[in-house]
């Protein structure tokens, strides 16, 4: 076996049905760990291993909880010898009765055991047999008072991951002939402005050309589009962040996605990044007719 890494790290989390595992794991995941949800416990070990031994895989987490039926009570055993392979830390995340009871109620989900008794009845038969496990926690979460933005900034200041939880933003350039990018969360048109395209030395170039984007600088409307869209965007961004946002994919559109669309798209990235957010520029057509 290779050695081990002292950076690489698992997270098993587990807890009550309802209690918000799933919004742990996805927080993570946004922050970089590798995420599986309800692995098998006969899995886990190899998963261990691949964890401590994959050049690409540094950080995991997994959910383990009651769906894995009767096994779920060799965990403890399991969980003891990985800690003696990597470093791992177990997270149980709980809530009150009557809060499951009311999520329950609200998302109108079967519990996990079954529909054969109360969901309150369920409730209290699982937070029995998950007994044992929730004592060998390093981190119990509770989230009854908490929503799911909460949840993420606990999670984030229990793993030192605040840094690493910026909002990515992406500026795709794209052209309306070929269809608005559906993973688009804000979509702007720049087909106001001239269009390159019917200067013939500019037709073949695109918005990366220094003549193409200093001939769509040159006007007026230009400039105050980028001033108004800049102070736009940075009041949005906070916004965004607070609400738990990860990533933001902004899409500027001209008409084939050749040329305005191409140079607004790369100086709203440059922008964005001088004001100290994570920003990527992406052209979708820029290579099509």
């Amino acid at each position: 076996m290779a050695e081990r890494s002292p950076q690489s790290e698992l997270i098993v989390i587990t807890g009550l049905s309802g209690s918000g595992k799933g919004t742990v794991l996805k927080s993570l995941e946004d922050h970089g760990y590798y995420a599986v949800d309800n692995l098998p416990l006969d899995l886990i070990p190899k998963f261990a291993e691949l964890t401590r031994d994959a050049p690409n895989i540094r950080r995991a987490a997994l959910v383990v909880d009651i769906r894995e039926g009767d096994n779920l009570m060799r965990f403890p055993e399991v969980y003891s010898k990985l800690k003696k392979k990597l470093q791992a830390r177990l997270v149980f995340v709980d809530a009150e009765d009557d809060v499951l009871v009311r999520r329950y109620s609200e998302t109108r989900r079967p519990h996990p055991l079954g529909t054969s008794k109360s969901v309150l009845r369920s409730v209290q038969d699982e937070r029995h047999q998950l007994e044992a496990i929730r004592a060998l926690a390093d981190h119990v979460i509770h989230t009854s008072a908490m929503n799911v933005h909460q949840l993420r900034k606990r999670v984030s200041e229990i793993f030192g991951v605040v840094d690493e939880a910026k909002l990515r933003i992406s500026v795709l350039s794209f052209g309306f002939r070929h269809g608005v990018p559906p993973e688009s969360d804000l979509v702007f048109d720049v087909r106001f402005l001239p269009n390159p395209n019917y200067i013939p030395e500019f037709k073949h170039k695109t918005g990366r050309h220094v003549g193409v984007a200093r001939y769509i600088r040159g006007f007026a409307q230009t400039g105050e589009f980028l001033e108004r869209l800049t102070s736009m965007l940075l009041f949005l961004m906070p916004h965004y962040m607070a609400e738990g946002k990860s990533y933001l994919t902004i899409a500027i559109g001209c008409t084939g996605g050749h040329h305005r669309s191409v140079m607004m798209a790369e100086e709203m990235s440059k922008r964005l990044q001088k004001a100290g957010y994570a920003s990527t520029s992406s052209h979708r057509d820029i290579q099509k007719n």
